[in-house]
Order: C-alpha cells, then sequence, then structure tokens
C-alpha cells in the first residue's frame, strides 16, 4: 500500500525508525474500525438529536470535534510506554512529553478552524435537508478529494482506483435520484435550497482539508509518528471546537441547552447521552481519517467515507424504520464493489513491487 504520499512521509523519517509491516497493517485495522464506528455512528446519532426535537444547529457541529480531550487517553498510554522504554539504569536522557512542533501546532490550528466552519455547514444543512439528500452531497466529497489531491500532492491515480471513484459516484448519484420533491413540511423553499448549498460546500471544503492534511504530513520537516498524528488531531479538534464554541456563546446555545433537554422527545437524561455518545463517535471518525491520510494517502480516507455512506442508510432503516428503496440497494452494493476494486488495485500494486524487487533470484 505504499503511495506516494506516504513516500514523502518517509523521507522525512530517515532518522526515525521505520515501522514494521504488521504494526502498519494493525494501524490500518484500527483507523478502518474507527472510521467506520465514527462514519456511520456520527451521523446516525446526529439525526436522533434533530429527529427528537434538537434544534441548534451550533451545538450540534461543536459535537462534531468536541470530543477532541479523548485523544489525551491513547497519548497518555504512548507516553507511558516511552517513559518505561527510555528509562534505564545509566540512561537520564529526557522523554519527551509532545513532539508537535510550532510550524506543525500553527498548521493544525489553521485546518482545525477550516474544519470547524465545514462543521458547522454540514450540521446546518442537516437540519433542512431529508438524510437522502444529504448524503447524495455529502458523498460527492469524494470527487472533491480526488480533484484536489491531484492538484496539492500530486496523488497518482490507476485503472483500479478510477474505477472505484466511478463507482462510488454513481452510487452517490443513483442514492439521491428517487428524492425529486424530498421537501420536509416543516422546511421552506429557501431553507432547502439554503441546507442544499451549505451541504454541498461542507463536502467540497471537506475534500480540500483531506489533502492539507497529506501536505502538512509530507511537509513538517520531521519524522511523523503515529503519536504525533494524534497529537495533531487533538490541536485542530481543539481550534475547531473553540471555532463552535464562539458560535455558541454568539447564539446563546449553552444556555438554551438546559431548557432543550427538558423537551427532548428521549427523555432529559438520554438527551445528554445522546449528546455525549455523537461526540465521542464524531471523534473516533476524525481519529480513524487522518491515521488512514497518515498509514496509506488522502484518496483511500475519501473512498471508505463514500463507502459508509449506504451504509448509514441501511443502519437508518435498522434503526429509524425508514424505508429501503431499490435505489439504496442498488447504491450499496456499487460502494461495496468500488471498495473492492480499490483494495484489489492496491493488491496488484504491492506485489508488482515485490515481483520487481526480486529480479535476480527470479533470474537465478
Amino acid at each position: 500500500m505504499d503511495v506516494e504520499g506516504q513516500n514523502s512521509n518517509h523521507q522525512n523519517q530517515d532518522a526515525a525508525p521505520q515501522m514494521s509491516k504488521g504494526l502498519r497493517r494493525a494501524l490500518i485495522v484500527l483507523n478502518c474500525v474507527l472510521m467506520a464506528l465514527g462514519n456511520t455512528g456520527g451521523p446516525l446519532l446526529l439525526r436522533l438529536y434533530f429527529r427528537s426535537g434538537g434544534k441548534r444547529q451550533w451545538l450540534s457541529s461543536w459535537l462534531e470535534t468536541g470530543g477532541w480531550p479523548f485523544i489525551f487517553v491513547p497519548l497518555l498510554i504512548t507516553y507511558l510506554h516511552r517513559r518505561r522504554h527510555q528509562i534505564r539504569p545509566g540512561h537520564i536522557h529526557p522523554i519527551k512529553l509532545f513532539f508537535i512542533t510550532p510550524r506543525l501546532f500553527l498548521a493544525c490550528a489553521f485546518l482545525g478552524l477550516v474544519t470547524g466552519l465545514d462543521d458547522f455547514l454540514y450540521a446546518y444543512g442537516l437540519a433542512f435537508l431529508p438524510v437522502s439528500t444529504s448524503s447524495l452531497l455529502v458523498s460527492t466529497q469524494l470527487a472533491f478529494t480526488a480533484f484536489f489531491a491531484f492538484l496539492i500532492v500530486k496523488q497518482k491515480f490507476t485503472p483500479y482506483s478510477i474505477n472505484s471513484v466511478a463507482l462510488l459516484t454513481v452510487g452517490a448519484v443513483i442514492l439521491g435520484l428517487h428524492v425529486s420533491s424530498d421537501r420536509p413540511d416543516n422546511v421552506t423553499r429557501g431553507q432547502y435550497y439554503l441546507g442544499f448549498i451549505l451541504t454541498l460546500g461542507a463536502a467540497a471544503l471537506y475534500g480540500l482539508i483531506l489533502p492539507l492534511v497529506e501536505l502538512m504530513y509530507s511537509k513538517s520537516k520531521q519524522a511523523i509518528t503515529y503519536t504525533l498524528v494524534m497529537e495533531m488531531q487533538l490541536v485542530m479538534g481543539f481550534f475547531a471546537t473553540a471555532f463552535c464554541t464562539v458560535g455558541m456563546l454568539v447564539n446563546k446555545d449553552f444556555q438554551a441547552i438546559p431548557r432543550e433537554a427538558r423537551h427532548f422527545e428521549l427523555g432529559e437524561f438520554r438527551y445528554y447521552v445522546v449528546l455525549v455518545w455523537n461526540a465521542v463517535f464524531w471523534q473516533f471518525f476524525f481519529l480513524g481519517t487522518v491515521g488512514i491520510i497518515f498509514c496509506v494517502n488522502t484518496l483511500l480516507a475519501g473512498i471508505l467515507i463514500a463507502v459508509f455512506i449506504p451504509v448509514t442508510e441501511v443502519l437508518g432503516v435498522v434503526f429509524f424504520k425508514e424505508n429501503f428503496s431499490s435505489e439504496k440497494g442498488v447504491a450499496l452494493g456499487l460502494s461495496l464493489w468500488g471498495l473492492a476494486s480499490y483494495s484489489y488495485g492496491e493488491y496488484r500494486q504491492e506485489k508488482d513491487k515485490k515481483d520487481k524487487a526480486t529480479p535476480s533470484d527470479q533470474g537465478a
């Protein structure tokens, strides 16, 4: 799975120990699981919030990154691990508390603010659109990611990745074709079009953020480890949350939370449970996304996001008793086909590299 973005990172890691294949594969699996949980659980819980009487757009956008303090847990574990292995008799080397440099900190702060804006656009748009339309618009993020990755990090395409992007795009289009007159009863025409534009803008903006994260890795001028990736996500999450916190203060959302909790259809206690787990699942999503970019590349992160869109639709049928149309079934099949195409392309690419690396053995 070695790709251009990953190679550029490794060029900055000459002095750093190389990650073993086993550890790298384990991290890929872990981050895929985190993305799966976050990319399905986050939207479902956000839908549950709005369906049960929640109406605060700034609060819902705040929840998308408000779980950033949870990253302190794995960071503490890695710190204790380093401390245990570095403290030896006769060694007095100081143990670094963190690895992020001021240069990276500023870059992460900027991307965090952009992410906060993206969170607001997505949450505000979701308040006015049905899920199927929102999913269609969000899935266009894959096309934006592919376009910006080509421009920013010179992401190379293979026939398999192009086929994967095409399949996922077609699936996303089919997913939204059955919603011609889908404006909710309590939403005006102006609000509907506003939600349409905001959600499309959120997809485009996040399609830009993903390649910028990969560019930040390649231009960091220091060893990019998974611990550093978590530190960077911590900073981005903090500044994205700070951006949304300002919006909440201006909109007086903090004063409205107790009142909204009392009128929540599922009950006051479950209102806070929904908020907390919403923040946790969205943090899974962001941490898994930056981890996939670190371990593989931007394009796979975008493809996985698109793959889980119809999966979220299926879960919506299971948990919210929504109708599962034939279009959703076709979209799900195309999404799985797209993921299989990308995976097979990566397998072929890895196999070709191994074959080229051992020409002498074959000649002997």
